[in-house]
């Protein structure tokens, strides 16, 4: 990907890759600096407005996560009241093993709703994005993707 294209798909509140790196300066004793030397020294790499997610991809995100995450965990919890309510009322038992299968499954698919809830939202703030997200979430995996081979290529 050129330099071009990462830059076009970069999102609004994704922070630039390339900085300027500060000037260096002369091997004279450190004794007096100007104030904005001291400021340009002590100032972090990224400003709170560049590393932060904007308030509506934060809020869809939230929203996802809870559908995606909630509905399984909700669906877990009422098997578990259900069973119990079925083995004390009536006469039918239900093998123990089949309602920790059914909790285990409905609570997996809770766990890989939070992560599913948060990667199928749109990260760009004009877009709404569609309603099961499927194509978000393939653009916003490639991107993840992206960046963790990016990390391991500066780690070797």
């Amino acid at each position: 990907m050129s330099t071009e294209e990462s830059e076009r798909s970069r999102l609004p509140f994704e922070p630039n890759k390339k900085r300027p790196k500060p000037a260096k300066t002369q091997s004279k004793p450190p004794a007096k600096l100007k104030t904005s030397e001291e400021q340009a020294r002590k100032q972090p790499p990224y400003t709170k407005e560049e590393m932060t997610i904007p308030q509506v991809v934060s809020q869809r995100m939230i929203r996802r996560v809870a559908g995606f995450c909630g509905i399984p965990t909700a669906l877990g919890i009422t098997t578990l009241v259900v069973s119990y309510l079925l083995a004390i009322y009536s006469d039918i038992t239900l093998p123990p093993i089949a309602v920790l299968l059914v909790n285990m499954g409905l609570f997996g698919l809770g766990v890989l709703g939070i992560t599913y809830g948060v990667l199928s939202a749109s990260w760009d703030e004009e877009r709404v994005g569609s309603l099961m997200g499927f194509g978000e979430f393939s653009i916003n995996w490639g991107r993840m993707v992206a960046v963790w081979r990016e990390t391991r290529q500066k780690k070797v």
